[in-house]
């Protein structure tokens, strides 16, 4: 009895107390009327109550995102398709959809006339302007009764994905040096001799015709080389993404870490809009790959996606990243504060690609700017060390390390950052592989 009167509402509850100190009063005071009108009082929340817990919703919810994947500032809406099943005199549903904070204010609904067999489709719009991966829902259903007395809930456990990806900006056109290779098992196989007849051949693989066995090439290697009919070749390139917490400054949108994601997302759709096969690289590792097919920019969704969820890393170096050898291609690189255990990583990426191409952050102008904002301390420099960041990393020192590199300010704009980039002099130091 004490849970089902937990469903009386601040209405009912009043009610309820009225009508029963009416009656107190009316016995007190020997007066009826009084007690008559009391327990009418007191009955009405109490027969709501019996009213409401004899009926039977049945009801089922289909969540829907559309689109499900959007970009920062847009907007996606949310469809809810309710639909109830059971036996149930007229009632009132109020809805409450829980979203992230991000997605804007809570939408709470009010649905009246809910009968048998009764389906009912909602839509809303949400928008968020950071990046993320977000869940929408779980839905919260209420059931009142005609005069508010009582509210009975129900949670929904279906909830939707909705991924917000950075902002994406046209870039210029610049030359990139080299960026050619092979592309997946067709690609040439390399060999010590250097012979003509090591790049036309590849390995055995079952099913291939005995006819096209080159039998130089198999004693030499001591395995099965066949012919290659056909040797489509695409270009390639690897994009690595500074995302270490030591080499960034600030906070949320204000920190140096959002334009470096902006500007790699940029990048990355520029090179799978212009054919190339493009690798996501961050601190911790490969993030996400994706063979690019010329003009077919909607390859770059795989790592769009994956820079929508890339965070802080707690890594101190750049050790983690190694090189593909099986992928040769242009390197460009969007950095921060660099550490000197950073530079044999950079200089063999440089040795090992067919030109490198890097971004600077000046972290120390969006440091100052977070200090401004919020009156904050200078932070404490860190000490000398393996790991302790450069006091200022400029492209000059990346030029010996065999990279091309510019500056990129708070107030540059991607696409000059980019043009800046295709007019640097290239710097080729050091002997390469």
């Amino acid at each position: 009895m004490r849970t089902s009167l937990g469903a009386l509402t601040v209405r009912g509850r009043s009610f309820l107390a009225a009508g029963l100190t009416a009656v107190v009063c009316a016995v007190v005071l020997g007066q009826s009327a009084l007690a008559s009108a009391g327990v009418l009082v007191a009955v009405l929340p109490l027969a709501s109550l019996v009213l409401v817990l004899a009926t039977r919703h049945r009801l089922a919810l289909v969540r829907g995102v559309e689109p499900q994947q959007v970009v920062a500032g847009e907007s996606a809406r949310i469809h809810l398709t309710l639909t109830n099943q059971g036996r149930v005199p007229r009632a009132t549903l109020l809805l409450d959809d829980h979203l992230p904070y991000v997605l804007g204010a809570r939408p709470r609904m009010v649905v009246g006339a809910v009968g048998t067999s009764w389906r009912r489709h909602l839509t809303y719009p949400v928008r968020s302007d950071v990046r993320g991966r977000y869940e929408t829902g779980p839905l919260t259903v209420r059931v009142t009764d005609l005069f508010g007395m009582v509210e009975l809930g129900r949670t929904f456990r279906s909830t939707a994905p909705l991924t917000v990806t950075p902002r994406v900006v046209p870039l210029p056109a610049i030359a990139l040096a080299g960026g050619s290779g092979g592309a997946g098992d067709d690609r040439p196989r390399a060999s010590a001799v250097g012979s003509a007849e090591d790049v036309t051949v590849r390995d055995y693989r079952r099913g291939d015709d005995l006819r096209r066995v080159h039998w130089r090439s198999s004693a030499r290697t001591g395995e099965l080389m066949v012919r290659r009919e056909e040797q489509p070749w695409q270009s390639q390139a690897t994009v690595l993404l500074d995302n270490r917490a030591l080499a960034h400054a600030g906070q949320g949108l204000s920190s140096s870490l959002e334009p470096a994601v902006a500007l790699a997302a940029s990048v990355c759709t520029h090179l799978a809009g212009r054919g190339y096969a493009v690798r996501l690289v961050t601190a911790d590792g490969q993030v996400a790959a994706t063979t690019a097919r010329e003009g077919a920019a909607q390859q770059s969704a795989p790592l769009l996606h994956a820079l929508a969820v890339v965070g802080l890393s707690p890594r101190t170096d750049l050790r983690g990243v190694a090189p593909d050898p099986a992928q040769p291609g242009v390197s460009i690189a969007v950095l921060g504060r660099l550490g000197r255990a950073d530079e044999p990583v950079l200089a063999r990426s440089a040795r090992q690609s067919s030109g490198a191409l890097a971004v600077v952050l000046d972290v120390g102008r969006w440091a100052a700017s977070q200090q401004r904002q919020d009156g904050s301390l200078p932070p404490r420099p860190v000490g000398p060390g393996p790991g302790a960041p450069f006091a200022d990393t400029t492209p000059a020192a990346l030029a010996p390390l065999g990279w091309r590199a510019v500056a990129m300010r708070p107030d540059d704009a991607p696409a000059d950052v980019w043009r800046r980039l295709g007019a640097a002099r290239a710097v080729q130091v050091g002997a390469r592989g």
